[in-house]
């Protein structure tokens, strides 16, 4: 956090500065209104006239002055918190696959959105007044300590004793801060669930089921809001009641003050400054317990981001010339063994095809071979180097993966085939023919920069997968990954794709419970999985012992 606001310092120091401003404005407000007040006693008009013109200037100064402060601080913040929403997003991003499939993907939307507002709310905001009031509160009482330095002392005793009771309420506040942050979490993905299977719903009329436990989640969000700011207005009615009792007795030894000869000016002024002491140390107090439960609240959506700034497992960089050896491969999800003591090889440029029953591991296969799992036993080795010691970025950059479900960005078809990366258009384009996208592209207006709708709404399955083919030819990869594919296709386009990444001049490994004759036959090889092994079969004896 403190590397974060130093970021810019030059930039901090003014912030801070912006924030003082509106200190030296409060204290000429209380000097201003002292002066009018003992002018009173002073009891001549042009004197009274004098201090009332000084007051307006006062005034108008101080607008001048929050004007300047505002500015000073608003584009500080602004970046400040675009450099929060990047490091959040940066750490999302880094997670390996497996801790990022701990949450739902609607909870890092929640971090990205609701915890960097309660963030900007409790932090920003909070420190400004926390700056704001202990400035008032210092100067105060440096000015009270040349005005009268007993009293000084006895309002510095009573702020460390509020200071105390302040404590009991912090860690009670940084709890209820952290629940708001859980609770919103929980509601992004309820209704997520909700309006993601809204036609399901909708068919089986169990609508108001989920509505009911709609209500349920934002009862329970609304209530632990309510929770978090009634226990922070509450240490804030204590602090002030405390505050109260302070000032009572301030007024009652200004009066004994006023009884020998101090004027009705220095009266005034002692007691505008001793509501500087308390009621700012009161509102610190409380202030400071919001401010760092914020900061937890940063600490949640960067936590680990040192520690994940590589995504790399290893600093060699991947090369695959030769083949990739398993050797002795066992893992498990827990208790239940998926693959135990298995051995083969893949050759580079050749087809692979995975089979087996449901369940017995096929996915789990594919995830290894992509680094995607490490916790495993035995040895990948490709060309010798074991994938533990391979840099996972250079590994990411080589291979390319295909699933059931395409996702596409809301975004032209050329951005969803390059991602965003930048290629030459012809060999963005060049992709697209490869993949069979030509007779999408002749019927689109705008062809290659045609606008997709949400997850691309407005193509066809088998339009979808050629798009996801394209990013693997754009992207020159060596390895593609396969994983039920064509499952969602019916046999003409299934049979269509599935030729086309067969086509394909890279090392194809794929799964598919499909059999399309005169097709399949052309992967080089079969891995069976079954009973927690691999065996190994030529494609074309396989599925000859399969026709028979």
């Amino acid at each position: 956090m403190k590397e974060l606001l130093l970021k810019r310092k030059s930039r901090f120091v003014l912030y801070i500065f912006a924030c003082f401003i509106p200190v030296f404005d409060k204290l000429l407000m209380d000097l201003s209104l002292s002066l009018l007040i003992g002018s009173v006693q002073v009891g001549r008009m042009e004197y009274f006239i004098r201090v009332s013109t000084i007051s307006v200037g006062i005034v108008a100064l101080g607008s001048i002055l929050y004007i300047i402060s505002r500015f000073l601080r608003i584009s500080y913040m602004r970046d400040t918190l675009l450099d929060i929403r990047l490091l959040a997003f940066e750490r999302i991003l880094n997670l390996d696959y497996k801790e990022f499939n701990n949450k739902s993907k609607d909870s890092y939307i929640s971090n990205l959105i609701n915890d960097i507002n309660i963030f900007e709310n409790n932090f920003f905001l909070q420190l400004i007044n926390l700056i704001f009031r202990g400035g008032v509160y210092l100067v105060s009482l440096t000015i009270i300590a040349f005005l009268d330095i007993r009293f000084a002392i006895i309002s510095l005793l009573v702020s460390i004793l509020l200071f105390y009771i302040s404590r009991i309420f912090e860690e009670k506040t940084v709890r209820l801060q952290e629940e708001v942050s859980d609770k919103n979490e929980a509601f992004a993905v309820d209704m997520s669930n909700t309006f993601n299977g809204l036609e399901i719903l909708k068919l089986n009329n169990v609508e108001n089921r989920f509505l009911r436990k709609a209500l349920g989640s934002i009862t329970g969000l609304e209530r632990r809001k309510l929770s978090y700011n009634i226990y922070s207005d509450t240490q804030r009615r204590i602090m002030e009641f405390l505050g109260f009792g302070f000032l009572t007795g301030s007024l009652v030894y200004v009066a004994v003050l006023m009884s020998g000869d101090v004027s009705l000016t220095r009266a005034t002024l002692i007691v505008q400054l001793s509501n500087g002491c308390i009621w700012n140390i009161t509102s610190i107090l409380p202030l400071y317990n919001q401010l760092k439960s914020s900061v937890n609240i940063f600490n949640k959506i960067t936590k680990g981001l040192e520690d994940n700034k590589s995504i790399s497992k290893g600093d060699k960089e991947f090369s695959f010339e030769r083949e990739i050896e398993v050797e002795n491969l066992s893992f498990a999800y827990g208790d239940k063994e998926i693959l135990k003591d298995v051995s083969f090889k893949i050759e580079k440029g050749k087809k692979y095809l995975i089979k087996g029953a449901s369940g017995a591991g096929k996915t789990t296969l594919i995830k290894l071979l992509s680094m995607t799992y490490d916790d495993y036993k035995g040895r990948i080795l490709v060309d010798d180097v074991d994938y533990k010691e391979i840099d996972e970025y250079t590994f990411n950059q080589k291979v390319s993966f295909i699933y059931q479900d395409v996702f596409l960005f809301e975004d032209t078809i050329y951005n969803n085939i390059a991602l965003y990366k930048e290629y030459d258009d012809e060999k963005v384009l060049g992709a697209a023919l490869k993949a069979g996208l030509d007779s999408l592209l002749e019927k689109k207006e705008n062809g290659i920069n045609e606008m997709l709708l949400e997850n691309g709404k407005n193509l066809s399955g088998g339009e979808r997968q050629r798009i996801s083919i394209a990013r693997a030819i754009v992207k020159d990869s060596e390895i593609l990954f396969v994983d039920e594919g064509t499952s969602s296709l019916d046999e003409e386009l299934g049979r269509l794709v599935e030729d086309t990444i067969l086509s394909l001049d890279t090392t194809v490994i794929a799964i598919s419970h499909r059999y399309y004759r005169g097709i399949s036959e052309r992967y080089d090889y079969v891995l069976e999985i079954k009973d927690k092994r691999i065996e190994v079969y030529e494609a074309d004896k396989y599925f000859m012992e399969v026709a028979i």
